[in-house]
């Protein structure tokens, strides 16, 4: 039997189900980037959202559009858009049918009808975790106007496919038509989300020739700022086993897998929305950017260091990255002693915030890929690496941590170019990058600083840059004439 709704009374009592009818849920939110974070974070608490509201929650289903491919919006139209989330604890894991979502759609296929839904009355929220790089801005945080798919969508009678391309047109047509637009939360790891993501709309529809609406979307939409932090790796084939057997032999073709920490901090705005707090760690507040900026730096900017040194020392999951004694010391280090830049909570709370990450990086049960983590670096490392450094450096302080990141970074592009890096390399500008490596192959100096230069990555150049650039070389160095867990051993006893 497949995971659909007629299979729902033959689910195990040990599984946790949905507190309403699926099959009765009406489209009010249109969510833009079907993956499987989506499916473990805004999903889950609209799911205790509708269940803690009864009747009048019913309104709140989600319309969820893939952006890449069809794949996953067939296969969960197939189960009636059920699936199972396995939650890794680390006594084991714990299986919950996920049902808030009535409608899967892919962005690509014209019957979708993505601008429209953005248009009906109904929908009252509009969300997207489309990564980082599915905005197609620059280091400064503007629409890239010469990004390949932001022209494509530009092209007249295009059926857009980015999502400031989708948006603009579903906003142009909510305003055609008179109507009170919806709220758009971006829950991307994107510095200022909300007000990023409303200038890069902006821009779009200044792009289309249409500066009225960019006006009007500028007065009139509203962008909370949002930060969401819950660690969902990849699919494994493990996944669809574990479903199985928890639902007591019921097959689900797209389980997900998440850890057990959740947290969704959200903006002020005005208007209807689900009863988000419904779901433990969700909260409303006056001002998100404390929380963003301290996950973005000490969370994810952590990610990247365990991602990038890890796999040049074989350690493939942070898991295993962050329980090697000298990288996981290293990145200690680098959470508390750099990432705090500019984080304005007490110390006690940072101490506490480190701990608590560093034990969800161990937990054996959530299998994150270093290939995973290291997609779209050049779109990440602004935010995430580049401005705590720089505050850093010009304090006076120590920037071990981001050295090494940057120089393992920089590695794995010189790797890539000469087909020796066992993981695949996703990034908008590898292409320039692999070339940068192959003009100055035996260069490391010349490499870094042609990294570096690329003010739409790095921003202007950095305080002290040329010291900067001859220790990034240095160490860019022994990273590759050297075993690169015995140089992560003697930076680690420093």
């Amino acid at each position: 039997m497949r995971l659909n709704r007629n299979a729902l009374p033959s689910v195990p009592a040990t599984v946790y189900m949905p507190g309403f009818d699926p099959e009765r849920l009406q489209p009010g939110i249109v969510h833009l980037g079907c993956g499987n974070f989506h499916r473990a974070h805004q999903a889950t608490a609209t799911q205790a959202a509708i269940g803690r509201e009864g009747e009048d929650g019913l309104r709140w289903g989600i319309v969820s559009a893939t952006m890449r491919r069809p794949d996953l919006a067939i296969c969960l139209r197939q189960q009636d858009n059920l699936y199972t989330l396995l939650t890794r604890e680390s006594a084991g894991t714990v299986a919950s049918i996920m049902g808030a979502i009535c409608e899967t759609v892919f962005a690509g296929d014209e019957q979708a009808g993505l601008v429209e839904r953005i248009a009906d009355p109904r929908t009252k929220i509009v969300t997207l975790t489309v990564t980082a790089s599915g905005y197609h801005l620059t280091a400064s945080g503007q629409l890239d106007p010469a990004a390949p798919d932001i022209l494509t969508d530009l092209t007249a009678g295009a059926l857009p496919r980015t999502a400031p391309g989708i948006l603009a047109a579903g906003l142009a047509l909510v305003r055609q038509r008179g109507q009170t637009p919806p709220v758009i939360l971006c829950c991307d790891n994107v510095s200022h989300n909300g007000g990023t993501l409303r200038q890069a709309v902006m821009d779009f529809a200044a792009l289309r020739g249409d500066d009225a609406l960019a006006g009007w979307i500028g007065s009139t939409v509203q962008f909370p700022d949002t930060m969401v932090d819950r660690i969902v790796p990849v699919s494994t084939a493990s996944d669809p086993d574990d479903a199985r057997r928890l639902l007591g032999g019921i097959t689900d073709e797209a389980p997900i897998s998440a850890e057990p920490w959740f947290q969704w901090i959200i903006g002020p705005f005005d208007g209807p929305r689900p009863r988000w707090e419904a779901h433990p760690g969700t909260q409303f507040v006056a001002d998100v950017e404390v929380f963003e900026r301290a996950k973005l730096q000490m969370l994810n900017g952590a990610h990247m260091l365990l991602a990038y040194a890890g796999a040049l020392a074989d350690l493939n999951t942070v898991a295993d990255a962050v329980c090697d004694p000298a990288l996981g010391r290293i990145t200690a280090r680098f959470m508390r002693g750099e990432q705090t830049a500019d984080v304005d909570l007490p110390a006690s709370e940072l101490d506490r915030y480190t701990r608590d990450l560093l034990q969800r990086f161990r937990n054996p049960g959530i299998v994150h890929e270093a290939e995973r983590i290291g997609r779209n670096g050049s779109a990440k490392m602004a935010a995430r690496v580049i401005r705590p450094m720089r505050s850093n450096i010009a304090a006076g302080r120590p920037v071990p941590g981001a050295r090494l990141l940057i120089a393992s970074w920089i590695r794995w592009f010189a790797l890539h170019e000469q087909e020796a890096l066992e993981i695949s390399l996703t990034d908008p500008r590898a292409d320039m990058l692999r070339q940068i490596c192959a003009s100055a192959r035996d260069d490391h100096r010349g490499q870094v600083e042609a990294f570096l230069a690329m003010e739409d990555v790095f921003g202007p150049p950095l305080p002290d840059h040329d010291r900067q650039v001859a220790a990034i070389a240095s160490l860019l160095r022994r990273l590759t004439d050297h075993d690169v867990r015995g140089v992560l051993h003697e930076l680690a006893a420093v």
